[in-house]
């Protein structure tokens, strides 16, 4: 496997994997988490903390948006797909 297919595999798995345990938290813990996320992401430039964390914060916002929830559905239906036919 080459470099950037290692790379965006492991995106896709902490994506993933932060959208899940995102869709478990009741509507206004997550909407707190993803602000939280946002802000962090403002502070990019800092160790541990990365302006990954923006576009991720955003992400968790909109699955309590009903207009923006089937989108999100499918995003996560797609990032699992991708995962998968990596995996195997």
């Amino acid at each position: 496997m080459t470099e950037p297919n290692r790379l965006r595999q492991s995106i896709d798995q902490a994506t993933i994997t932060i959208l899940r345990w995102g869709q478990k938290l009741p509507v206004g813990v997550r909407s707190v988490a993803g602000l939280l996320l946002m802000l962090g992401g403002v502070f990019g430039f800092l160790p541990i903390l990365g302006f990954w964390m923006f576009p991720l914060g955003l992400a968790l916002i909109a699955l309590d948006i009903p207009w923006t929830r089937s989108r999100m559905q499918a995003w996560i239906y797609r990032i699992e797909t991708r995962i998968r036919s990596s995996a195997g």
